[in-house]
C-alpha cells in the first residue's frame, strides 16, 4: 500500500539517496572503502537506465583507480582508459561536472577508448559525474547500461544528486579513517617512547627527539619507527 503523502517518483528518489547516505554517514564501524562499496551498488539500482556503475580516481588525469564497482565492467573500462589516458570518466573527472556518452557506437570523441569497449564489452551508455575528493584527488561517479539511449534529464538530475551526496559521505568517511589512523599512531608511538625512556634513562621529550632523528635519519615515517622498535622488542623478549 502507497500512503497518501509517501514521496513518489523523482522526489521520492532524492529522499532515498539523501536516506542513504546519511545512514552510511551515521555509522561509527564503516570505514571509507565500505562506504563507497555500498554508493555504487546503490547508484546501480536507484540512478535512471543504468545497470552498473562504479566510481573512477585519478590523481594526475594519467593513472586511474577503481576504489569501488558493481560489476566487473566498470572496472574494465577504467582499465581501458588507464591504457589509452581518454575516455568519459577522465573527462568528467578533470574537466567537465558532467558527461553523456547516448551511444558508444556513433560516440567519437574517445576513438581508442570507443574501440576497445566495444570490443570487449557489452556497454553502449554511459554517464559520468563528477566527484568533489579532498587531496587533489578528482573522480567521478560513473553509471552504465548495455542498451543505447537509456539515460534521459531524469537520470542526469538524480545521477548530479547523487554524486554530491556520495562526495560528502565519502570525504567524512576518509576523514574518519584518517583519524583512526592518527590515534593508532600516537598509541604506537607512545609506546616506543615509553620504552627508550626506560631502557635510556631519559624524559619524554628526548626521547621522542630520539625517535625523530631515527626517522629522519633513515627517512622512515616516525609510526614505522616506532612499530619496528616495538616489533623487536617483542621479538628480544
Amino acid at each position: 500500500m502507497v500512503l497518501v503523502n509517501e514521496p513518489t517518483g523523482a522526489e521520492g528518489t532524492h529522499l532515498r539517496i539523501a536516506e542513504i547516505v546519511q545512514e552510511l554517514h551515521g555509522r561509527s564501524d564503516t570505514d571509507s572503502e565500505a562506504v563507497l562499496a555500498e554508493l555504487v551498488e546503490h547508484a546501480a539500482v536507484e540512478i535512471p537506465g543504468a545497470q552498473y556503475a562504479g566510481i573512477t580516481v585519478t590523481r594526475d588525469a594519467r593513472h586511474i583507480d577503481t576504489p569501488a564497482a558493481s560489476h566487473k565492467w566498470p572496472m574494465m573500462l577504467d582499465e581501458i582508459q588507464q591504457r589509452h589516458s581518454e575516455g568519459p570518466c577522465l573527462t568528467a573527472a578533470w574537466d567537465e561536472k558532467t558527461i553523456l556518452v547516448d551511444d558508444l557506437e556513433h560516440d567519437d570523441r574517445f576513438p581508442l577508448y570507443r574501440r576497445d569497449v566495444l570490443e570487449q564489452t557489452p556497454i553502449r551508455t554511459i554517464m559520468s559525474f563528477q566527484l568533489f575528493i579532498a587531496d587533489e584527488t578528482m573522480g567521478a561517479l560513473n553509471v552504465y547500461a548495455e542498451e543505447p539511449g537509456v539515460f534521459d534529464s531524469a537520470t542526469r538530475d538524480i545521477g548530479l544528486a547523487f554524486a554530491a551526496h556520495s562526495s560528502v559521505a565519502w570525504n567524512s568517511a576518509r576523514r574518519e579513517d584518517q583519524f583512526k589512523r592518527a590515534l593508532a599512531s600516537r598509541d604506537i608511538i607512545g609506546q616506543a617512547k615509553g620504552m627508550v625512556m626506560e631502557r635510556y634513562g631519559v624524559d619524554a621529550v628526548q626521547a621522542f627527539a630520539l625517535l625523530r632523528k631515527l626517522s629522519q635519519d633513515a627517512n622512515v615515517p616516525l609510526a614505522k619507527i616506532a612499530e619496528d622498535l616495538i616489533e623487536t622488542a617483542r621479538s628480544a623478549s
